[in-house]
């Protein structure tokens, strides 16, 4: 056993004293400051040494230890335990700044009472105020844990309890709330340090204290604020930030508002677009129809790309071995797209006709990735569908599993009513008007199902290699036989443009999120409503966070503002990069978006293979979001043309049906009614790589 007690009482810090080498490596290489060593690592040198912490169990630990031998006077044990029960009291107030023989004579003569020792010692400091002072700040500090811990109702208990205590424990808990706090109140509401127990220094000890304290809490407790209120208040705003928010928030608003009374944006929109109406055009169809080499031409034929940068594509795609894909990389720029000769996103342009301003969204074709292709469709007026002409890749792509269907049916639940078909590689079958017509009317039957008016759908012939029929009529002889009609730049030009929400209150779907040079961030999207000026607060939903616009680009042109149907780049700060993600939606602080994730939706089923039951899981495609979602409750089904009600709470839903269903999704997502905002009303449900269903919120629950 020696052995062990021989270790457990050996000092360590011998060994480092003489071995320079070791004992520094050990000392600085500790990964801590000399703050956090102090108080955390244990030294035997210190052992003695008091610690000067303002909490309240270490004070009382330290001070039993020099009290026990003061008290010498022969008293018997309840008296003793009075007088314990009193010291202790006294050094909560005092700390250690008067000495244990003035404390217990003071206890002594006052019967043990605390409140009346207390008196009598602090009546007899009045003179030495430089003591005082330290026991002030001494008090302050333990005061402020001790208001912290102890409850609002115990600080007015009556003091009698202090007299009735038997014991020092149940004494010394009960006390404890009520003298620290009452203190407290006196000791830092008045500006001199003679307020609180030194007033009355008449002689009246007793009586007089006792009535300034009962009677004097009151406005103790009304006088503290006042004369804290330059230490404390200023703290509360680093602290309560939140509370601090609502207050900044509507200040830019109403700047802001004063700012756009000075715009009148109909007259500005016009002006800058020089009279030309903006137009957002998706260009959709089946994998290889030839979209991007179509769309490329045109921009190639319309002078959007140099000569120079054509040829570079050229030479690069011919050593690639893929020279045909020369005017497709125009619009398909990384470098995975270029080497599967597949678009992936969705590329964006901008071109402009006689009469309009095109902003071109060039969507994947391929059925992975539908997604994008709806985010693009989401952001559209209007659509150019590309089919093959050539011969069995028409029938592939429009057939079961091809995405021509697929595309028109999407395009059309996401608000798009005017069509131009192209049908491309037309010279690839000799301009045949068979052909032609074959394609024209199968299409034509199809898209009137899909609820295209016939008036609004257009049949063009092109080839997008050769140019044919693109921004010019084409002289081919074999072409203009039989067909006399518009090109395609010419049918683009004769849309007629949709009608913006631009008295609506602002709102922006983000469909891209960037770290830019410089402070904040940016975002990209398309102004469904609304307008926006540089140094608006917005507000972003599902986050709930709002920040500052210090920048608008639209087509990499800086602005001052844009209005609804631009696709704008924000660059916004006072917010983090973290919160912001594809998805959520920008809006108005003054009429935000609404957040839910429940809500009723009236759906149009299409062909389905597994009837919907309730539970079903779907993926939700609204504007730039896809999320998880699972359709709670079926609730009606409905008549398609009349809107009636023909069975309630059905068990399910086959193909063809109209019905209306309660959907759930896994995150909140932003949504607005149909009523109000028909381009953000709209969303698809998608199942296991399929389009299922077609939707337009009806009712927001949650």
């Amino acid at each position: 056993m020696s052995r062990h007690r021989n270790v457990r009482g050996y000092n360590y810090d011998e060994d480092f004293e003489d071995d320079d080498m070791y004992g520094q490596s050990v000392d600085d290489d500790y990964c801590i400051s000399p703050a956090t060593a102090n108080q955390f690592i244990y030294s035997r040198q210190e052992r003695q040494a008091p610690r000067e912490e303002p909490l309240e169990e270490e004070e009382y630990e330290d001070e039993d230890i020099p009290m026990s031998p003061t008290v010498s006077h022969n008293l018997d044990p309840l008296d003793q335990a009075k007088l314990y029960s009193c010291l202790d009291h006294m050094r909560t107030v005092l700390g250690d700044a008067v000495p244990d023989s003035v404390l217990t004579q003071a206890a002594m003569r006052c019967g043990f009472d605390p409140q009346k020792a207390l008196d009598a010692v602090l009546s007899e400091d009045t003179k030495t105020a430089p003591v005082t002072r330290s026991t002030i700040e001494q008090m302050t500090s333990v005061t402020k844990v001790s208001q912290e811990k102890a409850p609002l109702p115990q600080r007015t208990k009556p003091e009698a309890v202090t007299e009735k205590a038997k014991s020092r424990d149940a004494s010394h808990n009960k006390l404890d709330s009520e003298v620290v706090p009452k203190v407290a109140r006196m000791t830092v509401s008045g500006k001199k340090q003679t307020m609180g127990f030194d007033v009355p220094s008449t002689g009246e000890n007793g009586v007089v204290s006792a009535s300034a304290r009962r009677g004097g809490s009151p406005e103790n407790a009304t006088t503290t604020p006042a004369s804290e209120a330059p230490s404390k208040r200023p703290e509360t705003p680093s602290k309560g930030s939140n509370g601090d928010e609502p207050s900044t928030v509507p200040t830019p608003g109403r700047s802001s508002g004063k700012g756009r009374q000075t715009i009148n944006v109909k007259a500005e929109l016009e002006k800058r677009q020089g009279g030309k109406p903006l137009l957002n055009l998706v260009v959709i169809g089946h994998v290889d129809a030839g979209k991007s080499t179509l769309m490329g031409h045109l921009l190639y034929l319309l002078g959007n790309v140099n000569k120079r940068t054509m040829h570079k594509y050229e030479q690069e795609s011919k050593k690639a071995g893929k020279a045909s894909f020369a005017y497709a990389w125009v619009l398909d720029e990384t470098g995975e797209e270029r080497d599967r000769g597949v678009t992936m996103d969705v590329g964006m342009t901008k071109f402009e006709t006689n009469s309009k301003v095109v902003t071109l969204m060039d969507a994947p074709g391929h059925k992975d990735f539908i997604p994008n292709m709806i985010t693009g469709a989401a952001q559209a007026d209007v659509a150019v569908l590309v089919v093959d002409a050539s011969r069995g890749e028409f029938e592939a792509g429009f057939e079961a599993g091809g995405q021509t269907r697929e595309h028109a049916l999407l395009v059309r639940s996401l608000g798009v009513t005017q069509l131009a078909v192209a049908v491309n590689k037309m010279d690839q079958v000799n301009w045949q008007q068979e052909r032609f017509q074959d394609i024209t009317s199968k299409l034509g039957h199809f898209l009137k199902q899909a609820g295209f008016k016939e008036s609004d759908v257009f049949y063009i012939p092109t080839s997008g290699l050769s140019g044919e029929n693109l921004t010019t009529r084409s002289s081919v002889s074999q072409l203009t036989s039989w067909y006399s009609g518009l090109s395609l730049l010419e049918q683009i030009d004769a849309f007629k443009a949709p009608q913006r929400s631009v008295d609506k209150p602002f709102r922006l779907c983000v469909s891209d999120v960037f770290k830019d040079q410089g402070s904040g961030f940016c975002v990209t999207g398309k102004i469904e409503a609304g307008y926006i000026q540089t140094g608006d607060r917005i507000l972003a939903m599902p986050p709930n966070e709002t920040c500052t616009v210090k920048g608008i680009t639209l087509h990499d042109e800086a602005l001052d503002w844009a209005a609804a149907g631009d696709h704008v780049s924000l660059t916004v700060t006072g917010m983090d990069i973290i919160k912001i993600n594809v998805g959520c939606v920008f809006c108005d602080p003054k009429e935000p978006i609404r957040v839910c994730t429940r809500f009723r939706a009236r759906i149009l089923l299409f062909n389905i293979e597994v009837p919907i039951t309730q539970g079903f899981p779907v993926l939700l495609h609204y504007q730039t979001v896809s999320e998880p979602a699972t359709i709670r409750k079926l609730i009606s089904v409905l008549h398609k043309s009349s809107g009636e009600v023909l069975k309630k709470k059905p068990k399910c839903l086959s193909k063809g049906m109209n019905a209306i269903v309660e959907i759930q999704t896994q995150r909140p997502v932003s949504l607005e009614l149909y009523k109000d905002y028909k381009e953000l009303g709209r969303f698809m449900l998608r199942y296991v790589g399929s389009t299922i269903a077609a939707g337009v919120v009806t009712e927001i629950k949650e």
